[in-house]
């Protein structure tokens, strides 16, 4: 092939390397958030939010990662050693309130736990409650804390105003401050200093109406619609319209909570509030899923993106592609394979390893340049990933951006009705099918099911309109139908396909605040203009070697040896 394939396979191993690697082994594989490449040597260091954030979002990065690889018969068992040490982090640390801090550490200050990691801490733990469903203590440690949470907030239940006192009719739940003292509850002389408090605190929304979808747990429920009200009311932080100033991923991961509380409500404002929000931001971002880590926070040419604020997107397309809204597949299908793809760090020529330092004082030097592969960074342009940013490789987005990539993986193909039916262009073995595609060389998706079945496609306007489809080769007829094309009677190991004319074309648009020519074909950009600075993105043309460097792949050889070998395309 002469182009870079979208391969979310490749992509889930190089985040299995990253997340069983830049671990250390000392602290029962604490993970490491901060990592430095371009220092000389190249450092891996401790800080406070290794116990705190992220053994919930590592947890369900690798944890999304093992069940990609595993259901393509890799050897996982590092992972699943990895997963059993984060469990343990998990498990350990909840106090008062039930609430779960950080323990202590050389590296760690003020002893406190915050509501916005509380939001990365009950995912994961309804993931644990998923593959767990029986064990008592994940089951007391949730319940504990939904119902800690609860018993902080403050609850507006009168509206005095100088035309009197009115009762709210409906639950409006905040919390007097954004982090809750080890020693001292709420001190309100203390703050993070992010700002933006309400949306801040409220990411763990989604979270909440997952937990009761699993248990039926109706304070977790409560509390979801309690926070979501007062976010969406009193706290004025979204304008009529959904714009909004802040945080880009505590504001779109709230909205894929809004967008499921919607559903199981019933509540369609929830719904529409989900659509502006993901409108605004859309509007913010680029076709191939650039999204900016703030809105209206620094001027446009100043901003990055955070890769967590991709995942954020997909998801919430995803939330609302449930409920029946089916434009949001385009978003999914460019985001995914675009910018989601390029922001993963797939090279380290440039980083400086000593092997020689031992590591000590909570930092590790021992060959960063192969346990970074895989990291995601927190601050990319659209056509490059600055070496001197802080954030060019984010423990935060290492976790968060790997659960992205299995929503794809897993909604690649729908099995419904009698009906598998092709969403995302990609290469995937199941048990049900082979899905293969040939983007972006040629315009050709083909699903093999293993099962008599129809076999529908979706169509995205990427296709064009001269559209064929065979089966087993031959001109096949399809039936067009809401957005799909279905071939049906579908026998047992044949392969059904669809066909397009591919052709390169330059897009304009403007993105970050300056104006990109990006090359597409098909979904898939290959080539953008102007090129960037370090590292750059979008250098997809495999036999032009003045696009140097080429992404490495991840190879493992089992359990004892599960490094990562540089092997150029």
């Amino acid at each position: 092939m002469r182009y870079q394939k979208f391969d979310p396979a490749l992509m889930a191993r190089r985040s299995y390397n990253y997340l069983t690697r830049m671990v250390d082994e000392k602290e029962d594989s604490l993970p490491y958030w901060l990592i430095l490449p371009n220092k000389k040597p190249a450092e891996a260091a401790h800080c406070r939010v290794d116990d705190a954030e992220l053994v919930g979002s590592w947890y369900e990065g690798l944890d999304s990662a093992v069940s990609m690889l595993s259901s393509l018969g890799e050897d996982v068992s590092r992972g699943r050693e990895v997963l059993e040490s984060f469990k343990r982090h998990l498990l350990s640390s909840w106090g008062e309130h039930g609430l779960r801090f950080h323990k202590k550490y050389p590296w760690t200050h003020t002893m406190h736990s915050s509501f916005h990691e509380m939001g990365y801490i009950l995912p994961a733990m309804n993931r644990l409650s998923e593959k767990y469903p029986d064990d008592p203590e994940i089951e007391s440690r949730i319940s504990g804390l939904i119902r800690g949470l609860k018993s902080l907030v403050i609850q507006r239940k009168v509206r005095t105003f100088w035309s009197g006192d009115m009762a709210e009719p409906e639950p409006l739940y905040e919390y007097p401050n954004d982090v809750y003292l080890m020693d001292g509850g709420f001190d309100l002389t203390r703050h993070t200093g992010r700002g933006e408090q309400p949306i801040r605190n409220a990411i763990m929304l989604h979270a909440l109406v997952k937990r009761y979808e699993l248990k039926g747990d109706e304070e977790a429920l409560d509390l979801a619609k309690g926070m979501a009200n007062f976010v969406l009311g009193p706290s004025r932080y979204f304008s009529y319209d959904c714009q909004f100033f802040g945080h880009v991923h505590s504001a779109m991961w709230f909205a894929s909570g809004l967008a499921r509380l919607g559903r199981v409500t019933g509540v369609d404002l929830y719904v529409q509030k989900a659509r502006g929000i993901y409108a605004f931001v859309r509007s913010l971002s680029s076709s191939f899923g650039w999204v900016p880590e703030y809105a209206r926070w620094h001027p446009m040419e100043e901003e990055h993106c955070e890769s967590c604020c991709i995942k954020d997107m997909i998801e919430c397309a995803l939330e609302l592609i449930g409920l029946g809204y089916r434009e949001y597949w385009t978003d999914v299908v460019l985001f995914s394979r675009n910018q989601l793809a390029e922001n993963q760090i797939s090279y380290a020529g440039y980083v400086t390893d000593d092997n020689a330092r031992p590591d000590a004082d909570g930092i590790t030097y021992r060959d960063i340049s192969s346990r970074m592969i895989g990291g995601y960074t927190g601050g990319s342009l659209p056509n490059s990933i600055s070496l001197s940013k802080f954030r060019s490789i984010a423990g935060c987005c290492a976790g968060i951006a790997p659960v992205g990539v299995k929503m794809v993986w897993d909604r690649a193909v729908d099995d419904e009705n009698g009906t598998l039916t092709v969403n995302i262009p990609m290469d995937k073995s199941a048990d049900a099918y082979t899905l293969s595609s040939d983007y972006p060389e040629r315009g050709c998706v083909s699903l093999t099911p293993r099962r008599d079945c129809d076999v529908a496609f979706r169509l995205y306007d990427f296709m064009g309109h001269d559209i064929s489809f065979t089966l087993d080769g031959k001109p096949a007829s399809a039936e067009e139908k809401e957005g799909l094309a279905v071939i049906r009677g579908v026998k047992a190991g044949q392969t059904a396909a669809l066909h397009h004319p591919l052709r390169s074309r330059f897009k304009k648009e403007v993105c970050a605040g300056r104006e990109y020519k990006a090359l597409w074909r098909g979904p898939d950009v290959v080539d953008i203009l102007p090129r960037g600075e370090h590292l750059r993105l979008f250098q997809r043309d495999l036999k032009k070697e003045q696009y140097l460097p080429k992404p490495v792949d991840v190879i493992y050889t089992g359990a004892a040896n599960y490094g990562p070998t540089q092997q150029k395309k």
